[in-house]
């Protein structure tokens, strides 16, 4: 069982920087991903990063903005995000892919899901 929580969120203005973070209780020997959930809308995906090697997907609204990172010394997930849109408010869920390698970008592929932690952004 790996527990993820994630920080970072909060009330920021259009153009502003937030970092998220997910720490997890153990080892993710996983591919890890950031989904969010707007309100009225469905969990979408934002970002993967590859267990090694450091290869990484981005859903294309977030692509160039947003940055996904991890250090798997600390067993932390990171998400950079810049130039801030009001379409970015939502709810981000950290998540443990059940593969390697692939860059899963659908939820039912994640195993594990933190709860969540709220991004608002101003306009």
């Amino acid at each position: 069982q790996v527990q993820l929580v994630e920080s970072g969120g909060g009330l920021v203005q259009a153009g502003d920087s937030l970092r998220l973070s997910c720490a997890a209780s153990a080892h993710t020997f996983a591919d890890m991903a950031w989904f969010r959930q707007a309100p009225g809308k469905e969990r979408e995906f934002v970002a993967t990063i590859s267990w090694i090697g450091g290869y990484t997907r981005y859903a294309d609204s977030v692509k160039g903005r947003f940055t996904i990172s991890r250090d798997n010394g600390k067993n932390m997930v990171y998400l950079q995000m810049n130039s801030l849109k009001s379409e970015d408010t939502a709810v981000y869920y950290c998540a443990r892919s059940s593969s390697r390698g692939r860059l899963a970008s659908f939820d039912y592929e994640h195993t594990y899901w933190g709860q969540g932690t709220q991004v608002t952004v101003s306009s």
